[in-house]
């Protein structure tokens, strides 16, 4: 299945019998097909505690899921869409920059203090969301939403990569998190007091920034 690129803010999925994606709310521009859009709590396969999460973390918003058979063209908002295709491992990511997502992929939330879950301790700092990251693991592919165009930076076990919280929209691999504040130049520049955080990314993976640091 997966998601083909049509331009930088919309890509398209193919939807076929016995396949299902989940997708935002709001998400869908187009169809062509048999193709049904139904709200859904649960949200892929994480089940009752994906939701419960979620809830806690007040991203109770349903997502939808698509089913049937055609093709879907997904964007909102005018945001910049990145396609990040999974290969057994667990992608973080905040809730609010998914679009879309295969239903082959497990759908879960991270506590703070377990790994990705510092995460949730930048939003708590940066833009008051709560102490959950997304989790998202298996096989297939997940298309992101970002500001002003992604890109890509791989983490090394002899590079590892310092984010902007604010410029971070998911990561994945064997990757460790650590949180530090990062005073002195940006509040020179008389920078926003969040940006005087810096997310700490090291291990072997990959972590996706967004060009822009304006929310969504």
């Amino acid at each position: 299945m997966g998601f083909r690129e049509i331009n930088a803010k919309v890509v398209e999925a193919t939807v076929a019998p016995g396949q299902r994606l989940f997708s935002q709310r709001g998400a869908m521009l187009a169809y062509q097909g048999e193709v049904s859009f139904t709200p859904n709590l649960r949200g892929g396969q994480g089940g009752v505690m994906s939701m419960i999460g979620r809830r806690v973390a007040n991203e109770d918003t349903p997502l939808m899921t698509v089913e049937g058979s055609g093709t879907v063209l997904f964007g909102h908002g005018g945001h910049h869409v990145q396609v990040i295709h999974l290969s057994g491992d667990t992608l973080y990511v905040e809730a609010d920059r998914l679009l879309a997502f295969e239903g082959t992929l497990e759908q879960g939330t991270v506590f703070l203090g377990s790994q990705g879950g510092v995460m949730g301790m930048v939003r708590g700092q940066v833009s008051g969301q709560g102490l959950f990251t997304t989790t998202l693991k298996g096989h297939g592919a997940v298309a992101v939403m970002a500001h002003g165009g992604v890109v890509e930076l791989p983490i090394t076990p002899q590079r590892p990569v310092h984010v902007d919280p604010q410029a971070y929209v998911a990561h994945h691999g064997d990757v460790r998190n650590k949180l530090s504040t990062a005073l002195g130049w940006r509040d020179m520049v008389g920078r926003g007091s969040g940006e005087a955080f810096q997310l700490e990314l090291s291990g072997s993976g990959a972590v996706y920034v967004q060009a822009s640091e304006e929310k969504l």
